[in-house]
């Protein structure tokens, strides 16, 4: 990625971090990292990180691995990027209040139309068919 692609990388990943609760010393225990790292991948220093260093670091924030690849400008064969992610990649010269509505409007949308983009969790719709008997 560009030194461009890497700032905004760095500062969504601050904003991922915080959205957790996590402080860059806390993040750096739990993905098996340093500090120092976390600091260069937040102030955008570091144009490639390491594809395993950034899977420890969505492990540890609960992140989608496709979500964090996306972001980071690495190939997601197997998983596409949620709708926030994938926005900021495909359109990431858009000035940020414009990506801004076009999150809140896709926030709405789902929502009037009972979507959780989130959802559902593992588990959430296995919920067994009381006709369906596995003798």
């Amino acid at each position: 990625m560009d030194q461009d692609r890497a700032k905004r990388f760095g500062r969504w990943l601050r904003e991922q971090r915080k959205a957790a609760g996590l402080s860059k010393t806390e993040l750096a225990r739990r993905s098996g990292t340093t500090d120092g790292t976390i600091v260069r991948i937040e102030q955008g220093a570091f144009e490639a990180p390491s594809p395993h260093k950034l899977a420890r670091i969505a492990e540890a924030l609960k992140l989608s691995l496709a979500d964090v690849y996306s972001m980071a400008g690495y190939a997601t064969p197997d998983d596409l990027p949620s709708f926030q992610p994938y926005l900021r990649r495909k359109y990431g010269d858009m000035p940020a209040p414009a990506v801004a509505d076009l999150e809140a409007a896709f926030r709405q949308i789902a929502s009037k139309h009972g979507y959780d983009p989130q959802g559902p969790q593992p588990g959430e719709d296995e919920t067994p068919d009381p006709e369906e008997r596995f003798d």
